[in-house]
């Protein structure tokens, strides 16, 4: 197939780079209307309400919302029963992702500090985690026990009291890869529900399922409209959309590799982004020529197509540093840097979710087993946004503990500046510890 070409000596090449980039999570109001009268019954009848919606878009009777638990020791027994390699693989990928976090957490994520002023007033910060984390993990036309390892394992690492998971089974079936990784992974408990009744139960509880401080997980449209509706009464940790990635390449790397790089994430949805920036003209050529030659072998080949006809591109860069240049204004979720020499031109990089060094570091890795979280910002927003991580799960409290000097000094300002506001109750409530001479 014939990808889109740009070149960044063109003249039109912002404004095309923009068009291309350009993404907007269009809210359906028939969505938004369907999930504002969900989260409603749930919050008017809890578990019934729970009851006949599961049946409603799953096809799954229960004759209570227990019911809809899964017991800790099916989870145990699904672990138990997988295949001798797939059981191995699954227990490598949870292990470096824990060995990762706990280091994120040593490193990234500072304990609780005070310090003594000389007045004997008493600043620092605590942390602590949250008490209990919703994941909602997608169980429809796919199932994902990497996102349950992903999502679960920095909370528990956090110290995360309680987590429970909440997946939909369609008709049912339950995918025994994801309920082993529930089980690897620490997960407390595990309800067979989905969509945006899940998550409105997750967020204002109901007499089975409890109430989470937060709320984690990709899910579809309805999933992602019922996050933004249940804001504020819970955390939500963002509002993914498609899957992207950007390779910048020196030309170095065989042209197979770079096309099923780019067939990785365009296999997730026909939204998905592709982007190869070289500047090496013949290179592209080659590389264009591989996904034609590939394409048809892959199983989700219209997929694909259309994700590389839609959104897909191949950009011809002046030189590497330019190259760079136009990788972060994209600020892609994924960014794999395949170049002979990847760490040299790694400062000139800012803006990405996470950022695949040489030719050997497919983003691939980056999703299932590296270490690192695969749950990381989309459409541009890697410019103030990071991945999810420990620091997730955890909140700051800010301790002020002021001595009777302190009260003197600090007093002082306080009620200066309430005043100026006028606000009188601070300016008095300050006033009255100020010592008297």
């Amino acid at each position: 197939m014939k990808l889109r070409r740009l070149a960044t000596r063109d003249a039109g090449f912002d404004a095309a780079l923009a068009a291309l980039t350009s993404y907007e999570a269009a809210q359906d109001d028939q969505v938004e209307a369907v999930v504002r009268d969900v989260l409603a019954q749930l919050r008017a009848r809890g578990d019934a309400a729970l009851l006949e919606l599961t049946q409603r878009f799953d096809g799954v009777r229960a004759t209570s919302a227990a019911a809809l638990e899964i017991p800790r020791t099916v989870l145990d027994a699904a672990l138990a029963a997988l295949p001798r390699e797939q059981g191995e693989a699954l227990r490598a990928a949870a292990e470096r992702v824990r060995c990762y976090h706990e280091r994120q957490r040593a490193e990234f994520s500072p304990d609780s500090w005070q310090l003594r002023e000389p007045d004997g007033t008493l600043l620092g910060q605590r942390v602590t985690p949250l008490d209990r984390v919703g994941l909602y993990v997608p169980g429809g036309k796919a199932a994902y026990p990497s996102s349950v390892l992903m999502n679960a394992i920095p909370a528990k690492v956090a110290g995360v009291r309680e987590l429970v998971m909440v997946s939909p089974t369609p008709r049912g079936e339950r995918n025994p890869l994801v309920l082993a990784a529930a089980a690897l992974a620490g997960v407390d408990r595990v309800f067979t529900i989905g969509g945006a009744q899940a998550v409105g139960a997750l967020a204002y509880g109901t007499k089975t399922i409890p109430r989470v401080d937060k709320i984690v997980g990709p899910g579809n449209a309805y999933v992602a409209a019922a996050k933004r509706q249940v804001f504020g009464r819970v955390g939500i940790d963002m509002i993914a959309g498609p899957s992207e990635i950007l390779v910048i390449g020196d030309g170095s790397t065989p042209a197979d590799w770079i096309a099923m790089d780019l067939f990785s994430q365009a296999e997730h949805d026909e939204l998905a982004q592709a982007i190869l920036v070289s500047p090496d003209g013949a290179w592209l050529d080659a590389v264009e020529a591989a996904i034609g030659r590939l394409l048809p072998e892959m199983s989700r080949r219209a997929v694909i197509e259309a994700s590389l006809a839609a959104r897909g591109a191949l950009i011809h860069a002046r030189d590497l540093e330019e190259a760079c240049v136009v990788a972060d204004r994209v600020a892609p979720e994924h960014l794999e840097l395949s170049v002979a020499d990847p760490e040299a031109w790694l400062p000139k990089l800012r803006h990405a979710g996470a950022i695949f060094l040489g030719r050997w570091s497919s983003e691939a890795l980056g999703d299932y087993c590296a270490g690192p979280n695969h749950v990381l910002p989309t459409s541009g927003t890697a410019r103030f946004s990071s991945p999810l991580g420990v620091y997730d799960f955890q909140k700051r409290t800010s301790l002020i503990g002021a001595s009777r000097e302190g009260a003197t000094t600090l007093g002082r300002i306080a009620a200066t500046l309430a005043d100026g506001e006028g606000l009188s109750a601070h300016a008095r409530s300050a006033r009255y510890r100020i010592a008297k001479d």
